[in-house]
């Protein structure tokens, strides 16, 4: 009897412990103030994030800049490079995706953020660049703005980043535009 109820506990100490943390989510403190969150987007079962491209507008001058406004990761089997599929948040309208960043090996685990923190009277572009460390410690700096300063680095996802949830302003005429604000990720 004992031992029956021991193996019970067990079973459903391990269920509880796999649903926490393959649930998780992870963020940083940064993020600018602006906008509404997106639906959380999932890579399909048995496919994790091992890459990822920025949509970037470039300084605009005396334009209104937006910097970053959108985050794709690329979802691939953990030990290919084939991508299974590309996987999107909310999106801001402006600016052209760059380069593709792949972990050399391992897949994407936590990442900071990098984002101007609200100026007052001024152009604001709330989030500006990323990067992502690899379970195998390679570091990605996304090729994004040049405004604010890097937040500490997220908690770490054991198994790997699997989904996207984005924070976005949405287009405010004339207005001053931010874009994309805030991210957090979800744990396989």
């Amino acid at each position: 009897m004992v031992r029956k109820m021991l193996l019970s506990w067990i079973a459903t100490f391990t269920l509880l412990h796999t649903t926490l943390i393959h649930g998780k989510e992870i963020s940083v403190d940064n993020g600018g103030p602006w906008g509404v969150w997106g639906d959380l987007e999932n890579c399909p079962p048995g496919t994790v994030a091992t890459g990822f491209a920025l949509k970037i507008e470039g300084p605009q001058g005396k334009g209104d800049d937006t910097a970053l406004n959108a985050i794709k990761l690329l979802c691939t089997k953990p030990c290919e490079r084939i991508i299974q599929r590309e996987i999107i948040s909310l999106a801001g309208r402006w600016g052209s995706w760059i380069d593709i960043q792949w972990c050399p090996s391992g897949v994407l685990s936590s990442f900071a953020l990098q984002v101007e923190q609200p100026i007052g009277k001024g152009d604001d572009t709330a989030a500006n660049n990323i990067k992502f460390q690899c379970s195998n410690d390679n570091i990605l700096t996304g090729n994004g703005g040049r405004w604010g300063t890097f937040s500490n680095w997220s908690d770490r996802c054991q198994s790997g980043i699997c989904g996207i949830k984005t924070k976005v302003e949405p287009e405010q005429g004339r207005g001053d535009d931010t874009a994309l604000n805030n991210v957090m990720f979800s744990c396989c």
